[in-house]
Formats: structure tokens, C-alpha cells, sequence
């Protein structure tokens, strides 16, 4: 009996560290990865006044991730993923230190660009499988749905910070020294992770049931006659529904410097002060969805809250500057409710074994699905306007 106490108590104080420690380890990520797509967003408008352009640099972000996610999430469960995640930023720290040293030893700035961030998408496709594997591994199932909270507020903290540190920044110091101090940030993701310390032997694993309760999986040979296979169906709801988020996320990043910048000739300083506003939206949401997640079930929030946050895009850029300055936050607010139902559903349904593959096609879905919506969109931006 007082073999078992001990055991729990190690296991506990193992997994409440890993709390305390991947939060900020992936907002540090979130952050390091999109400053270096914002720089370069906000480099190529300004170059090229198109958002084709800046399309093209989303895309090629989101297609090595649409097309490597689902093989990158088989590897994510066959390997640590505590090394995954910890290599993965020490790639990305030398990869995003590359630009800045192309730009600064006179490198074309396009060309550059294009290439530092095809190079740390390839990185990000092992990363999200890897981190929403090792987070499965580690963090308790009574913890997980207030755990994803954190979590995804740390994640969209950091690329919502991204704009109003690239912006402030780039206006301030330039391009090549934020770049610089950038790579540097991967780093302390890596020690944070790395800090975390090796899975305890009998380490335990969040397998709670979602809210609604998925259908027990039922191989189809033992199946009844005439009985439906419902998991693989539900599965793929769960992936559909967190993996459209991806979309709205990565279009509106591209949408919001087009908008400022290409067409109400605003600074990078502007624009970084309203996707501020965001994150402070966005944090909002994860105190909000603390709340409601106590009367509503997690579909109810994701469904109600995605439709809500699309409401808000199409009216925020009907009315110029005061449009995104109330618009961008409350946006957020709702995005982030539904972003954090939609993970904790997704995670809550697969098992420990089978996350990383789970999350690495749900990942892929979203890009894949981005690549298509992000050059229709840049299409109808590029004859007519953002609206």
C-alpha cells in the first residue's frame, strides 16, 4: 500500500511538471515559427504588393506539412517524443538562423524567405504530431481538458504575439536582427522540454472519453450483423472539425498584412497593435471556455463558436481600421473557445498508441485544405480587395 503512494506521488509531480513546462515551451515555438512567417509576409507585400505573393509564401508552409504530417505522425508513435520534440527545435533554431545570415551577406530576400520557411514547415510536420503525442503521454485524463486550455492559449498566444513583435519590430530594428533573436527562441522551447525529464515507468496516459462520448471502437469482423462501425466515422469528425481551424488561422494570417498594409496603407506598427488585440481575444477565450465547458459539451462550444468567429471575419473588414480593432479581438475570443473543444474532443478519442498518427492526419487535412482555400482567396483578394 505505501509502495502504491509513493509511486502516485512520483507520478503526479512528473506529470505536474510536465504541465508547468510545455506550456511555454509551446508558445515559445508558436512564436519563434510564425515571426519568421510574418517577417516574411510583411517583406514580400512590401516587395511585390500582391497577396498572391503572400499566398504562395502560405502555401509553401502549408504544403510540405499537408503532405508529410500523416507519415510524420506514424513516426511520432513509434519514437520518444520528448527527443522528437526537443530535436525538432534545435533544427528549427539553425534553420531560422539561416536567413538572417543570408539576408545580411546581401541574399536576395525573396528567394530566402521562400526557402527558410518551406525548410521549418518540413520541421512543423513532425512537430505538431510529436507535441500532442508527448502532451497524450504525460498529462493525467481528470487534467487534459483543463490542460488543452492552457495549452492552446500558450500556442495561439504566441502566433497572435508574432504580428506585434514582428511589427513593432521590424518597423524598429529591422528585419535581420529580429530574425537573429528569433532562432534563439526555438531554443528555449528545446530546454523546457528537455527539462521535462524521461517518462517515468508507469507514466500515465489521458484517455478520457470525450464530450459527447465517442462509440467504443469495434473491429469490423467482430462487428454484429447489420451493426455500424461508428468510431472510424466519429474519428473522422473530430479530425474534420479541428483540422478546418487550420484554415481559418493560416488564411486570416495571410488576409490581415494584405488588408493593413496592401490597402489601407497602414505601418507595420499598426498592424502589429491590432493583432495584439487578438491575442488578448484569444486569452480571453481560454478563461471564457472555463466556464462554459462546465454546462456545454465540447461539440456545442466548437460548432457554436467556429460559426460565430466566422460571422466576425466577414464583418470586421467592412469597416476599415475600427473594423479589425473591435473585430480581430472578439474574433479571437471565439476561435479560441472553439479551437480548444475541438482539441480536447480530438485527443480525448484516440488512444495512446495511435495520437500521433491522429493528430499528424489531422494536421495534413487542415494544410492540404489551406493550400486550395488560400489560392482562391488570394485569387478574388488580387481582383477585387480583402473583403
Amino acid at each position: 500500500m505505501n509502495l502504491r503512494i509513493v509511486v502516485s506521488m512520483i507520478l503526479s509531480h512528473h506529470s505536474r511538471r510536465a504541465e508547468r513546462l510545455l506550456v511555454p515551451a509551446a508558445f515559445a515555438t508558436a512564436l519563434s515559427n510564425n515571426v519568421q512567417l510574418i517577417v516574411g509576409a510583411l517583406l514580400v507585400i512590401r516587395e511585390q504588393q500582391t497577396m498572391v505573393a503572400v499566398g504562395w509564401l502560405f502555401i509553401a508552409v502549408a504544403g510540405p506539412q499537408a503532405l508529410l504530417s500523416p507519415f510524420f505522425g506514424r513516426l511520432a508513435d513509434r519514437f520518444d517524443r520528448r527527443t522528437l520534440w526537443v530535436g525538432c527545435d534545435v533544427v528549427s533554431a539553425a534553420l531560422a538562423l539561416g536567413l538572417p545570415l543570408w539576408l545580411a551577406f546581401g541574399g536576395a530576400a525573396g528567394p530566402g524567405i521562400y526557402a527558410a520557411n518551406l525548410a521549418l514547415a518540413v520541421v512543423g510536420a513532425l512537430f505538431l504530431p510529436a507535441s500532442s503525442a508527448l502532451i497524450k503521454e504525460r498529462v493525467p485524463a481528470g487534467r487534459l481538458r483543463r490542460f488543452n486550455a492552457r495549452y492552446e492559449m500558450g500556442t495561439q498566444a504566441g502566433m497572435l504575439l508574432s504580428a506585434t513583435i514582428g511589427g513593432l519590430c521590424v518597423q524598429a530594428f529591422g528585419a535581420v536582427p529580429l530574425l537573429a533573436f528569433n532562432a534563439g527562441t526555438f531554443l528555449v522551447s528545446a530546454l523546457c522540454v528537455a527539462a521535462v525529464g524521461r517518462r517515468p515507468a508507469q507514466a500515465p496516459t489521458a484517455a478520457v472519453t470525450p464530450d459527447p462520448a465517442p462509440t467504443t471502437a469495434v473491429a469490423p469482423d467482430q462487428a454484429p450483423a447489420g451493426a455500424a462501425v461508428r468510431r472510424p466515422l466519429r474519428m473522422r469528425h473530430f479530425i474534420l472539425l479541428y483540422a478546418q481551424g487550420s484554415v481559418v488561422v493560416t488564411v486570416f494570417n495571410a488576409l490581415l498584412p494584405t488588408a493593413m498594409i496592401g490597402e489601407l496603407h497602414l505601418g507595420a506598427a499598426v498592424f502589429g497593435v491590432v493583432d495584439a488585440l487578438g491575442c488578448l481575444g484569444f486569452l480571453a477565450a481560454a478563461g471564457a471556455y472555463r466556464i462554459v465547458s462546465r454546462r456545454s459539451p465540447d461539440l456545442r462550444i466548437a460548432v457554436v463558436c467556429f460559426l460565430l468567429c466566422n460571422v466576425g471575419l466577414v464583418l470586421q473588414s467592412q469597416f476599415g481600421l475600427v473594423g479589425y480593432l473591435v473585430g480581430v479581438p472578439v474574433g479571437a475570443f471565439f476561435f479560441g473557445q472553439a479551437r480548444i473543444a475541438s482539441r480536447t474532443m480530438l485527443m480525448a478519442s484516440a488512444d495512446d498508441a495511435s495520437v500521433g498518427r491522429v493528430f499528424g492526419l489531422a494536421n495534413g487535412a487542415g494544410l492540404a485544405a489551406t493550400v486550395g482555400v488560400m489560392l482562391l482567396v488570394a485569387t478574388v483578394t488580387d481582383h477585387s480587395d480583402t473583403r
